[in-house]
């Protein structure tokens, strides 16, 4: 094994460098992983034009991660060298209520690789063995890496319960839209709408399977849940969109005591129309990432074939064009789904 390896590092928001460090080693109760893909998410985009409210630099970034086994630690079982594997980000004190109560992730002190703490995004990666999920042998890199976002999707669809036999309304078709749908339609659901203002997206989503695409340019948003449900509407409406106006859209067409759960993160203070919420007795509630057993249950639908991952894989930089793959996703907003970082093809470095 090599004894230097390459790690990017964001020193300031736009500026990605890369720099090389020993390799380091797999500790006790530690694996060592050696990266393979990383894929790039909203928040990640966040990082690099310097608005994400939580991050300092510099960073080295990657969170959503596929690699295989290349040593392990002493007291280290269950795994195998060449063993495909993905990382869960999380790092979490284990000791506050919540993580005492089996909700890690809503820890008090919750920190997350590659924005609060070091990042995937370097040739090898030495982390807890407790925090790595095996990977199907005959999964691809590019959709082990995308199991983090599938996570977030069915931590997500989970808050509402059995979704089976429920129809069902997404608001917005970016990647964690897309997937929303994908799972909730995966686990049952009797009718998926999906609602956005790009065209490509809402495409995208009927080629992965949903019932109905709606532009909401173009209908009105509760016109159209009459047309597509009924007068009785939708059960469950997911906001994966995150701004006033799609949350008013949905606080004011939901029936009457259905449910709300916010997906996506709000980008400022909200100014929403709590009034109809109370006086339509809806129920308001929210998702935060994903625990283990979404990451099981991910890679288990991706398996059943109820999940399509390789329709949202936009295109993939090798690791030297990490940089450019920012520039890209800047200049293709609309039609850049996943974008992904071969971190093995180190061209440019």
């Amino acid at each position: 094994m090599e004894k230097e390896m390459v790690q990017e590092v964001m020193t300031e928001p736009g500026k990605v460098t890369f720099r090389r460090i020993p390799v380091p080693e797999a500790g006790a109760g530690q694996v060592l992983v050696r990266i393979r893909m990383i894929g790039i998410c909203g928040s990640d985009i966040h990082v690099y034009h310097g608005t994400h409210p939580f991050t300092s630099y510099p960073v080295t970034q990657g969170h959503e991660v596929s690699g295989e086994i290349a040593a392990l630690g002493a007291g280290v079982e269950g795994f195998t060298l060449g063993q495909k594997v993905t990382i869960e980000p999380q790092v979490y004190c284990g000791h506050c209520y919540p993580c005492t109560h089996g909700k890690y992730n809503l820890c008090e002190e919750l920190k997350v690789m590659g924005f609060q703490t070091t990042g995937t995004a370097s040739t090898y990666f030495a982390v807890d063995a407790s925090k790595v999920t095996p990977l199907p042998q005959d999964m691809s890199f590019e959709e082990g890496a995308m199991i983090e976002p599938l996570a977030v999707a069915v931590h997500a669809v989970r808050r509402a319960g059995d979704v089976a036999g429920k129809k069902i309304v997404v608001i917005g078709a970016g990647p964690i839209g897309n997937l929303v749908a994908q799972v909730a339609k995966g686990m049952g659901a009797a009718g998926v709408m999906v609602t956005d203002v790009s065209d490509y997206r809402l495409e995208l989503a009927k080629k992965c399977g949903v019932d109905f695409a709606v532009n909401t340019r173009n209908q009105e948003f509760g016109a159209a849940m009459v047309e597509h449900f009924g007068p009785d509407k939708a059960d469950i409406i997911y906001d994966c969109a995150g701004n006033n106006v799609t949350m008013n859209q949905a606080i004011r067409c939901a029936r009457k005591g259905s449910t709300i759960i916010l997906v996506a993160v709000f980008g400022a203070m909200a100014s929403v129309d709590l009034a109809v919420l109370n006086d339509h007795e809806l129920d308001l509630n929210t998702t935060m990432m994903y625990r283990h057993e979404d990451y099981v249950r991910a890679i288990e639908m991706v398996n059943e074939g109820k999940i399509q991952l390789r329709p949202l894989m936009s295109r993939v930089f090798p690791f030297g064009q990490y940089q450019q793959a920012y520039a890209f996703i800047d200049a293709n907003r609309e039609t850049s789904m996943k974008i992904l970082i071969d971190v093995q093809n180190q061209e440019g470095i």
